[in-house]
């Protein structure tokens, strides 16, 4: 059954994003456009989704939970499985560094969200482009490799032939350790020939390796000429004067007889030249070439006699053995067989060369494309970076002009409220001048009625000494409305190709995109001064009812006292009786024990107005205090058992053990002394007031790296974890946790981190198994 040409697969795409509206929304996007799509909502998923059915593409998304995209993105590119795939980042984030860190981490593209349906698809249909065009060039360099392979085997095929024979022989002569030896030698050389496709390289290796291996004064490849005449092409000799490198030797004995002996395999050998019944013309050959002794063997290339293997001993006579000659033909036959196959790679390199000029003809089809790709990225980066809708345009309209190498390119802005376009930037070579200038919309009507319907078009208009013009002109619009226009003039009598129209329509989106987020973010800038504004009205407003409300509540204090003294001097003149200093020893002794009570909690009321006023003033002197805080000597052991002695009263009267850890010789610190007392007393008072009866209150000191570690550890209590990331924050209270009622302002704990801070530490909390920890860390400055 035919399927839809709308409907057929175009890819595999998988989609990475936390936020299920983007889900489905790229999901059912891609999926209408005929791609095949799979989603998931963080990075662990999609490693185990790409892992298992590797994707032709992923669009990731950065700030996800486990894993974050860049992560994901590390581990796909160094999986060799995976590496190939394209990634395309598609984030809030509109950071430089944040893209720059994304094509780091091996990205392929970059989106900032809000997106574009439209520019996601053309990012996904430009890299699975390239990733195609990537996959047919592997392809071409597979049939190559192919290729080579067979012909590879082929020889490894003789070479295996080869190789069994000689391991026949090295079998039937055992007994011989010279001829075993030897044969091992041989081999060595033939590995060494074999390693090299290099015609040099193998016929060089080959004379070297065999005069060390014999021993001789000169080795030496003779190659035949087309009239039998040959030249002397390699040699390895033991001094230079024997040298004979690049001399051409003309044997007038040497005939097609002796061609077609050496061509079945002749050998000749020759213990010495003066006793071998040669004759006479040959033996002056011989002696004129410094030859004494002579063992030669052919090398013969697919039935050709392409040359010959000579072993030479120049000063003095030398019998050949057999088995040296066995051994000199088995390497005639291993650089025959080299030849052969570096006549195959050659072929193999001719055919690589017409596969590599295929290739670069496709490449070139490619490169424009490329080449546009990074024009549009250039210009993505830039205008994405820039929140000044002039600067914006400026940037489009200069990199589209130089990028096309059109004679002038422009932009304008509409006021669609006046129907009014105004050129904001020209970037131009001819002399006429567009900028600044202002038409109205309703003087040319075809063209803006094109562009506001949100379509390109070209035209072609003339232009004095030269010619005509090619016109193109294209929207710059979002889902919001039509923003303005871009205009490219070419002098050539040509029309805009689909690929550059395509890449001025990406680049108005991304114009659009940038422009829109100046503009919000000019909105955003006044909201922000506004809501500056109120937070220091909020702050002033703060400081101003603090600072009112502490008078009234000291008079109240005072009062108060004067009510107790009053009230005693009462009671005691009553009574005959002394007086009573502590109000609460009266509360059940005369008539007046309900004003007394009353008293008491009136009193109590007072002294936690009186906190919380001091608290909220502290932290607004911190919080707009930078200065550095005075500092001074401190004994830590002096200073924890004075501090320590005012809790101990209080921990004894609710049942609770106080344990002191400190060294033996603590260090002493340069510290602010008031500050570090708020902070322990802070902290101690939390303590007392979560620990039930029966429990520790532990305070330790100690040193780690050069940091004074202060622990506050209370036993029996625990912080539930969904409290900890709030328990530094103002008013924050632990839900049912104040075991004596003791009440407080919630402001204890922010103060202390704000005290911490000032002194250049840091606070933690652990809270688990029963018991929770303070943990403060301080510099340690002597």
């Amino acid at each position: 059954m035919d399927i839809p040409p709308n409907q057929i697969p175009k890819g595999n795409i998988l989609i990475v994003d936390d936020t299920p509206e983007n889900l489905h929304l790229l999901s059912s996007t891609l999926t209408e456009r005929g791609y095949q799509v799979r989603g998931v909502i963080d990075g662990v998923m999609a490693l185990r989704v790409v892992r298992s059915a590797p994707p032709d593409l992923i669009l990731l998304d950065i700030q996800m939970p486990r894993i974050n995209g860049y992560e994901v993105c590390q581990q796909l590119k160094a999986a060799e499985q995976t590496r190939e795939i394209p990634v395309i980042f598609l984030s809030v984030l509109d950071e430089t560094w944040d893209k720059v860190k994304a094509f780091e981490v091996g990205g392929a593209d970059y989106i900032t969200k809000p997106f574009q349906a439209e520019e996601v698809l053309a990012r996904i249909e430009n890299q699975l482009a390239l990733q195609a065009a990537k996959t047919e060039i592997r392809n071409l360099n597979a049939e190559l490799e192919q290729r080579v392979q067979q012909r590879t085997e082929q020889l490894a095929a003789a070479n295996q032939e080869l190789r069994i024979e000689i391991t026949q022989r090295q079998q039937a002569e055992a007994t011989l350790r010279q001829q075993a030896e030897q044969k091992e030698l041989l081999a060595e050389i033939t590995q060494r020939i074999r390693q090299s496709l290099n015609l040099d390289a193998i016929l060089n290796t080959t004379v070297v390796e065999v005069r060390q291996l014999l021993r001789v004064e000169r080795v030496l490849i003779y190659r035949f000429e087309p009239d039998w005449s040959g030249v002397v092409i390699v040699e390895s000799v033991i001094t230079p004067n024997l040298s004979i490198l690049g001399r051409t030797v003309r044997d007038q004995c040497f005939s097609d007889g002796y061609a077609r002996q050496y061509r079945q395999g002749r050998v000749l050998n020759i213990a010495d030249i003066y006793a071998a019944n040669l004759s006479p013309c040959h033996v002056d050959l011989l002696a004129n070439l410094q030859i004494r002794a002579n063992l030669v063997v052919p090398i013969v290339r697919e039935q050709t006699l392409w040359g010959l293997l000579s072993v030479n001993q120049c000063t003095q006579p030398r019998p050949w053995s057999p088995l040296e000659i066995d051994l000199l033909k088995q390497l005639s036959d291993q650089v025959a067989i080299a030849l052969q196959q570096s006549h195959l790679y050659q072929q193999v390199q001719q055919l690589n060369a017409n596969l590599e000029q295929q290739v670069q003809a496709r490449t070139a089809q490619l490169q424009q494309a490329r080449d546009f790709d990074a024009l549009l990225k250039r210009i993505t980066d830039k205008v994405r970076d820039n929140l000044d809708e002039r600067q914006i345009l400026q940037t489009a309209v200069q990199e589209l002009a130089l990028g096309l190498a059109v004679a002038s390119c422009d932009t304008a802005l509409y006021d669609l409220g006046q129907q009014t376009a105004t050129t904001c930037y020209e970037y131009t070579t001819l002399s006429r001048q567009k900028q600044g200038k202002t038409v109205s919309m309703a003087e040319f009507p075809e063209i803006y009625h094109h562009l506001l319907h949100r379509q390109w078009f070209q035209s072609c208009e003339p232009y004095l000494e030269h010619g005509a013009l090619t016109l193109l002109a294209c929207p710059i619009f979002d889902d919001q409305g039509v923003l303005g226009d871009l205009w490219l003039s070419r002098l050539q009598a040509t029309v805009f190709v689909e690929h550059e129209i395509r890449l001025v329509q990406q680049v108005a989106n991304q114009c659009a995109i940038a422009i829109r987020q100046a503009r919000l973010y000019a909105a955003a800038q006044s909201q922000v001064a506004a809501l500056e504004s109120l937070h220091q009205m909020k702050d002033d407003f703060l400081s101003t009812v603090s600072h009112e409300l502490r008078t009234p509540v000291t008079n109240m204090k005072m009062a108060i006292k004067m009510l107790k003294v009053t009230l005693a001097r009462s009671e005691t003149a009553a009574t005959d009786e002394p007086a009573i200093t502590d109000i609460s020893q009266s509360a059940n002794a005369t008539p007046n024990s309900r004003v007394t009570q009353y008293l008491r909690i009136l009193d109590s009321e007072c002294e936690r107005e009186i906190s919380l006023i001091n608290d909220l003033l502290d932290l607004q002197r911190l919080e707009f205090t930078s200065a550095p805080l005075v500092t001074e000597c401190i004994d830590l052991k002096l200073w924890l058992s004075a501090l320590l002695e005012s809790f101990q009263e209080r921990a004894d009267a609710h049942q609770q053990y106080l344990q002191i850890e400190i060294p033996d010789s603590p260090p002493h610190i340069q510290s602010n002394p008031d500050a570090l007392n708020r902070i322990l007393v802070e902290l101690l008072h939390n303590a007392c007031k979560y620990t039930p009866p029966e429990e520790r209150i532990v305070v330790s000191v100690a040193v780690e790296q050069n940091q004074l570690q202060l622990r506050v550890t209370n036993f029996g209590a625990e912080i539930p974890a969904s409290d900890l990331p709030q328990i530094f924050d103002k008013f924050y209270r632990v839900a049912h946790a104040d075991r004596w009622k003791q009440g407080g302002t919630g402001l204890g704990l922010a103060l202390v981190q704000k005290l911490v801070k000032r002194l250049g530490g840091a606070i933690d909390v652990n809270s688990a198994q029963g018991e929770t920890t303070f943990v403060v860390s301080l510099p340690i400055v002597v």
